[in-house]
């Protein structure tokens, strides 16, 4: 089995976001890689799995954050069914 190009640009990201030991660092390098919606836009899905596994209701998160139904609709099936990456660094 080859490894894609694509999976080896992966790993290093992942590698690099490891490394970020502050908020400082992490703005600084986010902001370098992200455009501000880029970033607005993490940061509202994260606010609004925040507020899923709270119970929050979907009217309550799309008022609150101006979430698309869409969108929250895709963060809910990632809090309910994927691999469980909002909710652990929601607990850290």
């Amino acid at each position: 089995m080859t490894v894609k190009k694509d999976d080896l640009m992966l790993k290093e990201l992942y590698a690099q976001l490891i490394k970020l030991e502050t908020e400082e660092e992490c703005a600084s390098f986010l902001g370098d890689l992200c455009t501000i919606k880029e970033l607005q836009s993490m940061a509202q899905r994260l606010q609004a799995a925040k507020m899923l596994l709270d119970g929050k209701t979907y009217q309550e998160i799309t008022t609150q954050t101006d979430i698309s139904s869409a969108t929250l609709a895709r963060v809910s099936k990632c809090v309910r069914y994927g691999d469980g990456g909002y909710e652990s660094i929601i607990k850290k």
